[in-house]
């Protein structure tokens, strides 16, 4: 580990955004950390940053999302390894077209995309206070405007519709942003959530059938790059015109308003309140 080097933990970062911004992160000198489920993808693209940046200070660390013990143990490798972190991108998430559970029995979708980050945010929070002054990067989407907190049916038991499940966790990103935007304030660390815009990737693909390849194939020459839709979370990570700003929610590097509803204290504080329980985070 090189010291002065700012500390750059990116999660989901084996491929599109994710990827995209580890990448600029290591051209920019920094030493990043790679946070990826899938062992093989994740050390194909270690080596291919590696060389292409020639910055041999890019770690891989393994973690499945959908397993929060997993959350767990890799945020005890990096309090363990690491003796601060400047900055956190929380970029992993999935798509899935049909319902399904993480192996803690929460919907898939809201379990990746929200309790994950949730928890890894947490746990790495008081190394990122001691870090400080350092950086929270929230990636949401613009279809969190199509998303609800329906407390009455977190789990989508009751009816299930892919890009409605979708839309309440990238909402829950945002008022997870919000939130927590207030009970840091005056730690030295900064939260911001931001939409990167429509973008290319594997992440309408589905994992297991391969359905969807053909689609964003397709749709390709309309979408941004994942270069291009990693800049916003590239600006919020290490730009002074951004220093000391948090609880904002931004696009095309700059900040814009979320939903009505994001701005709600009373669902944000209900919601981080649940999100504690179902991940076990005082526990």
């Amino acid at each position: 580990m090189t010291k002065d080097k700012p500390i750059i933990l990116v999660t989901g970062a084996n491929s599109g955004i994710g990827k995209a911004t580890a990448m600029a992160f290591a051209k920019e000198n920094a030493h990043v950390v790679m946070l990826c489920r899938n062992k093989d993808k994740g050390k194909a693209v270690q080596e291919e940053i590696i060389a292409t940046t020639r910055n041999t200070d890019v770690d891989l660390l393994i973690c499945d999302f959908s397993h929060l013990e997993n959350v767990r143990r890799v945020a005890k490798e990096v309090n363990d390894t690491y003796d601060r972190l400047d900055v956190l991108v929380n970029n992993a998430a999935v798509i899935s077209l049909k319902r399904k559970e993480t192996r803690d029995g929460n919907e898939l979708q809201f379990g990746v995309n929200h309790l994950a980050p949730f928890l890894l945010t947490n746990l790495l929070l008081p190394l990122m206070v001691k870090s400080a002054p350092s950086r929270i990067v929230n990636v949401s989407s613009g279809a969190h405007k199509i998303g609800d907190i329906s407390f009455s049916d977190l789990q989508s038991l009751k009816k299930y519709r892919t890009f409605k499940a979708y839309g309440q966790s990238k909402l829950a990103n945002i008022l997870f942003t919000y939130e927590l935007a207030r009970r840091i304030q005056g730690t030295g660390v900064t939260v911001n959530a931001l939409h990167p815009g429509a973008v290319a990737t594997s992440l309408g693909v589905d994992r297991q059938t391969g359905f969807g390849k053909s689609i964003v194939r397709m749709l390709k020459p309309f979408f941004q790059t994942p270069e291009e839709g990693a800049s916003t979370s590239i600006y919020l990570g290490h730009s002074p015109e951004v220093e000391g700003v948090s609880g904002k929610y931004f696009m095309g590097k700059k900040e814009v308003s979320s939903s009505r509803l994001s701005y709600d204290e009373g669902v944000a504080k209900k919601l981080w309140e649940v999100s504690e329980k179902l991940t076990g985070l005082n526990q």
